[in-house]
């Protein structure tokens, strides 16, 4: 069966169950043709392929990351797109690229914190992923976290909590500091309840 016939939107299934199964089996028995195929699928006119075609990429990624590293520009592209399904879904894809090949994110940080600033909630979560991890590999530190305190100052409430989180498990103690900064700064938009707690025990960590 080709690919294309395997999507949930050519089976007329409307659940994501045969996109993500569609990912495990590549993951386990597909080739390199098979990634090039659907990455051929993305530019299609329907919508609703390339919507599933992206959900089964970055599965991909999250199973094989190597699979779909291969296409990194394909995504950075897709940042730019005017479909929003395929911007979040490609800085998903590049989340998952992103710690086992960080040298070919990092030379795209200024276009990833660019589609981040205009980007849905989804978006930004995954831009603060791919910053955490690129922050583990000691030639990126520096700049990977000076963007993600960048990222987290003016962060949506409902993010702020797990974004210096996120943030807390990867700073040095320097950077630990200037992330003490910017939660006192905030405080006191939160009143009490789980994320004002969420905050006092990580400054109390701090």
């Amino acid at each position: 069966m080709e690919i294309i016939d395997q999507l949930a939107c050519s089976l007329g299934i409307n659940t994501e169950t045969p996109n993500i199964e569609l990912a495990v089996r590549i993951a386990e028995h597909g080739q390199s043709s098979d990634v090039d195929e659907l990455v051929s699928l993305l530019r299609h006119k329907d919508k609703a392929i390339s919507s599933d075609v992206i959900k089964v990429l970055y599965e991909l990624g999250m199973r094989k990351p190597e699979m779909i590293a291969p296409h990194t520009q394909v995504f950075i592209d897709l940042l730019a797109h005017k479909n929003n399904r395929l911007i979040w879904g490609a800085m998903t894809a590049l989340d998952a690229i992103s710690g086992a090949n960080p040298e070919q994110i990092q030379v795209h940080l200024a276009k990833i914190i660019e589609a981040a600033d205009k980007g849905s909630v989804i978006t930004k979560d995954h831009a603060v992923g791919i910053l955490v991890q690129l922050t583990n590999h000691p030639p990126y530190y520096s700049d990977a976290m000076a963007l993600l305190l960048d990222l987290i100052s003016p962060a949506a409430p409902n993010q702020f909590p797990t974004y210096c989180e996120r943030a807390f498990q990867a700073a040095k103690p320097t950077d630990k500091q200037v992330l003490k900064t910017i939660i006192l700064a905030r405080l006191a938009e939160f009143d009490a309840g789980a994320k004002r707690t969420r905050l006092e025990k990580l400054l109390k960590k701090l």
